[in-house]
């Protein structure tokens, strides 16, 4: 049975799950669906067309589903879907989607959102990402799974970010990052791959090897750097290197950021 503090308010409409917790003075809206065990510690708002996960719990003056920060948008109809098992920390802001950007701003399953961090409208954030306090994510940005965002860091709109990269702190990022990217200084330099998460994941000795090669040959190989990708792919057997070969040649809105720069 759920648990609704006699403080807070939760509009006609609203779904609640098994054994909730709505806790003091936070706001539910009339087109919340919260999963089961869902958790909002108090002074806690949902709004709008918001889905959230099971055992997801959101921390105090988090607001979740507000309309985007976006001067195209119009009121158009458009959602906020948060997957499970996330902790959503103090004072963290989820924007809702925008019609342009495909109508949702989505949130996978078991990350942390640290205080203070936003997700603007129309993002697609992976499993098990991490984003660190007062670190924010742009608009129509891609996170992929396992990818971890530096304290005070700001990803650009349109931005992807592949599996397992890491973005170091206060960093700026404006260029598309290979999966398994290390990205640090100031303005996002390419510096190296995440070799600390690719080990804590367990990633076989042999692929570590194959992509540290990987990286040297679209480091310093000859041609462009698109060429170098798919001459790489033709030469690897390595999955891992071809994730990121497919993550280069796929389409994107931004170019990338390249080793050095």
């Amino acid at each position: 049975m759920s648990q609704i503090h006699p403080s807070a308010v939760v509009e006609e409409g609203a779904k609640i799950g098994a054994d909730c917790i709505i806790g003091p003075f936070c706001l539910v809206g009339a087109e919340v669906v919260l999963g089961d065990r869902v958790e909002l510690k108090s002074h806690v708002v949902v709004t709008g067309d918001t889905e959230i996960g099971a055992d997801t719990i959101v921390f105090p003056f988090a607001v979740l589903g507000e309309v985007p920060q976006d001067l195209k948008f119009k009121g158009e109809k458009s959602r906020t879907v948060i997957g499970q098992r996330n902790r959503i920390r103090e004072h963290v802001t989820i924007n809702a989607g925008t019609e342009g950007g495909g109508g949702v701003t989505r949130i996978g399953d078991d990350g942390l959102f640290m205080a203070g961090c936003h997700i603007a409208h129309d993002a697609q954030i992976g499993d098990r990402v991490i984003v660190v306090n007062s670190a924010a994510v742009a608009g129509h940005c891609v996170l992929e799974d396992d990818v971890i965002i530096g304290g005070l860091s700001g990803i650009h709109q349109w931005v992807r970010i592949g599996r397992g990269a890491i973005i170091g702190a206060v960093t700026m990022v404006t260029n598309d990052v290979i999966p398994y990217g290390l990205v640090q200084a100031p303005r996002g330099e390419l510096d190296g791959l995440n070799l600390v998460g690719l080990k804590r994941r367990g990633v076989q000795r042999s692929d570590i090897t194959a992509l540290r090669a990987a990286f040297q040959m679209l480091a310093q190989g000859e041609g462009t750097f698109q060429e170098r990708a798919r001459r790489l792919g033709a030469e690897t057997e390595s999955a891992y290197v071809q994730e990121i070969v497919e993550f280069i040649t796929g389409e994107s809105d931004r170019s990338f950021l390249t080793p050095g720069g």
